[in-house]
Parts: structure tokens; C-alpha cells; sequence
């Protein structure tokens, strides 16, 4: 049986920001916005793959392999798939959020809904089943709208398609599957009822247009590989993006900072749910 001796690699600074240049040339993915160990580690895992000794050799293979272009894209905006992650998160956000925010729309029968990095489309649809579950029959005299948006093709295009495997369902239960699903071979279609309510496209948080008009926004472990100056601008551009009153629901290890900590108040901080202050 062959021994693999774990691969040694050379971190030359030089090298290092040779290949961010050329990454963020064949990929669009800005390193320099991302916390620099995170982006280390991340690329580590391609180099090991690649049997690549330093940031120099890898470079070398990304010029001249387009599959490890796509496994790059891949590792740099690998995501967590599965809906109703952290189910506690949602219960909150039902028992809790949609009840104010029911009684504050009054007449006004419009709610808008960012999820921010949605990855697959696990979140937006999660969404929209937690919606449909708390409307109830009331849900359709309500124009609902679930903006899901990530940077990554590949992610948008599942988002689009609304195709889960069983793995992503466990923690849905399955009453639910039963109720808001197709079953198509061995994946999980979302229902064409759900499905309309999720507008997805893509967007970069950074440098893309700025949104407005939502009640809640959801932004969960995204931010959290951002540099903290950028983290600040970010909370400022979902502060704005919100209505007066809208609610922001952001990752179990992230945390506010910057000038947004006196823009929202806390709603639930054990669940990192916070309000947008209403302006005096």
C-alpha cells in the first residue's frame, strides 16, 4: 500500500499575493476583502490536493487547468447545505418576528424578504415555508417577496432549480416534506407554490447595487470571513436596505460592529436577531 507523506508547504508573502492577483483575475473572488488566515487555510486544501509546494507551483496549475479553476470557485464559496439550519434561528424568527411584523403592516399586505448569500437556496426556500406555515390560508392576501441572492453561478443555478437531496431535509421533518415537496427519483423538488416567492439573481455584496425596501434581511455566516472595515460597511448597507422597523438576522458566531451597534437594537441576541431603530 502506498504511504502519502503529507504535503509541505512554502508560504512566500511574494507568491502569495501573485496568486491572489491571478485569482481574482480567472475567478472575480477578491481576496484581499476576506480575512487573510481564512483565505490561507481555504487555499491550503487546493494545494494539498494539487501536490503543490508552494503558492508559486499552484499558480502554475490554475494557469494551466480550468477544472481546478472550478474546484477553487468551489473551496473559496464552499457552503453548508441543509434547510432550516439552525432551527431554533427560524423559531425565533416565527414566534417572534412575524408577529410584529404582521400587526405593524396593518393594511399594507406587502412583505419583502432579503437572504443574503443563500448559497444552494436552502435558506430562501426555508423561508418560504415558514412563511406559508405562519400565514396560513391568510398567505395569499399578502404579496410576498424572497430575494435570494449569492455571488457564486453554480450556487444561483441550484437556488433556480429548487432540488434538494434527502440529506438536506433532516431537519424539516416529514410532515413538511410531505407538504412542500415533490418527490422526482431521489431529490426533493420545492412545490411551484413556494418556489414563485424566491427571486433569485446574482450579486456581490461588495461592489454589487445596494437593495432597499425589506422587512427582514438575513445575512448568516457570511460576514464572518469578511475583513471587520468591511464588515462595517456591509451592516450599514443592510441598515439601510431595511424599512423602519425591519429586522436583521445574522450568524450564531457573528456579531455587530462598527456604527451599526447604535443603529440597531437587540430583538433576540441569543438568535443574533436585531431591529433597525425608527428614525425620530
Amino acid at each position: 500500500m502506498m504511504n502519502l507523506q503529507p504535503v509541505t508547504i512554502s508560504e512566500d508573502e511574494k507568491e502569495f499575493s501573485e496568486l491572489k492577483s491571478i485569482i481574482k483575475r480567472k475567478i472575480g473572488f477578491n481576496c484581499e476583502d476576506y480575512k487573510q488566515p481564512h483565505l490561507k487555510r481555504r487555499l491550503a486544501v487546493r494545494l494539498r490536493a494539487t501536490a503543490s509546494k508552494s503558492y508559486k507551483d499552484y499558480t502554475q496549475v490554475l494557469l494551466k487547468n480550468e477544472e481546478e479553476v472550478k474546484q477553487l470557485k468551489e473551496t473559496l464559496t464552499v457552503n453548508v447545505t441543509e434547510l432550516f439550519r439552525n432551527p431554533e434561528t427560524f423559531d425565533s424568527v416565527r414566534n417572534n418576528v412575524l408577529p410584529e411584523l404582521i400587526k405593524r403592516k396593518g393594511i399594507n399586505k406587502v412583505i419583502k424578504i432579503w437572504s443574503a448569500g443563500c448559497s444552494n437556496g436552502e435558506e430562501p426556500y426555508s423561508i418560504a415555508i415558514m412563511l406559508n406555515e405562519f400565514l396560513g390560508s391568510s398567505a395569499k392576501r399578502y404579496n410576498i417577496s424572497i430575494q435570494a441572492t449569492d455571488i457564486d453561478d453554480d450556487s444561483i443555478a441550484k437556488a433556480e432549480m429548487a432540488m434538494f437531496q434527502a440529506k438536506q431535509l433532516e431537519k424539516i421533518g416529514q410532515e413538511r416534506i410531505n407538504r412542500f415537496f415533490l418527490k422526482k427519483d431521489n431529490n426533493y423538488q420545492v412545490i411551484d407554490e413556494l418556489k414563485k416567492l424566491v427571486k433569485v439573481k446574482r450579486h456581490d455584496l461588495i461592489s454589487g447595487p445596494k437593495f432597499s425596501g425589506f422587512d427582514i434581511i438575513f445575512c448568516r455566516n457570511v460576514t464572518i470571513y469578511f475583513e471587520q472595515k468591511l464588515q462595517e460597511v456591509l451592516y450599514l448597507n443592510f441598515y439601510n436596505a431595511l424599512n423602519d422597523g425591519g429586522f436583521f438576522v445574522m450568524g450564531k458566531t457573528e456579531t455587530l460592529v462598527g456604527p451599526a451597534i447604535q443603529l440597531f437594537k437587540r430583538f433576540d441576541l441569543k438568535e443574533r436577531i436585531y431591529q433597525k431603530k425608527e428614525k425620530i
